[in-house]
């Protein structure tokens, strides 16, 4: 059953001074196709709301880069950003306002699980942000931002190196950008050894970029051994 519109409001600091707003970035296609009055009526869903959330998210989280991070350079705030604004973060900051509960669905979206669907809760936070940018204007939005997507990256520990790193900048990104800033070539990956068990191993992966620079690094998959390697390479290149 979908939830109150208005307890999301709670959730996310904004009381709508037009309802519609909300009720309109909470609509799915697959719903607004199934009660369409006639074949030819304009659908009425959240897809434009989701274009327009894009460009607001992007802005804001842009300027609060810059004004938080003045000494970093052009590639480590696109690094920064890149993660900020991925799914894979705003899924996670979707799930924690369990967004997926206030969506208006289709029967057949709502059988198959939509409510949980990555990319449709993310399109979703998307749709809700351009729907307080209209209703309030901006400021509204940037307290939203600051709140629920920065600080739940930057309020987490990052000066410890684990497994599990929810928040961890994307060094992979973040490398690539300053490669690319330095006229350097791409970063290239490859596992150099792999060592324990089958169910316990642990991988070593080897960054190269051009005949100058290497660095290498262990994790517990090849993911984050990857990301680790990464780390390695560009804190190295930051400092020359």
């Amino acid at each position: 059953m979908r939830a109150e519109p208005k307890a999301l409001e709670l959730k996310i600091g904004h009381r709508f001074q037009n309802p519609e707003n909300l009720r309109r970035a909470l609509i799915h296609s697959s719903h607004a196709h199934e009660v369409r009055a006639a074949p030819d009526a304009p659908l009425y869903d959240n897809q434009q709301l989701e274009f327009l959330g894009d460009s607001v998210l992007g802005f804001l989280v842009a300027d609060a880069l810059v004004h938080r991070f003045p000494e970093h350079r052009e590639g480590e705030l696109s690094g920064l950003k890149a993660h900020l604004v991925s799914a894979a973060h705003l899924y996670g900051v979707a799930r924690r306002l369990d967004l997926g509960l206030y969506l208006e669905l289709g029967r057949s979206e709502e059988m198959s699980g939509g409510r949980a669907k990555k990319t449709l809760i993310v399109d979703a936070l998307e749709a809700v942000i351009a729907a307080m940018y209209l209703d309030g204007g901006i400021e509204p939005v940037r307290r939203f931002v600051d709140a629920h997507i920065l600080d739940a990256h930057f309020e987490g520990d990052q000066s410890v190196d684990t497994d599990i790193q929810p928040a961890m900048t994307n060094f992979k990104s973040a490398l690539q950008e300053l490669a690319q800033a330095r006229k350097l070539p791409v970063p290239r990956y490859a596992i150099v050894r792999e060592r324990g068990p089958q169910h316990a191993k642990t991988f070593t992966v080897e960054v190269s970029i051009g005949p100058d620079w290497t660095a290498q690094a262990e994790g517990r998959t090849k993911k984050i051994a990857a990301q680790r390697a990464a780390r390695s390479m560009y804190e190295r290149m930051r400092e020359v």
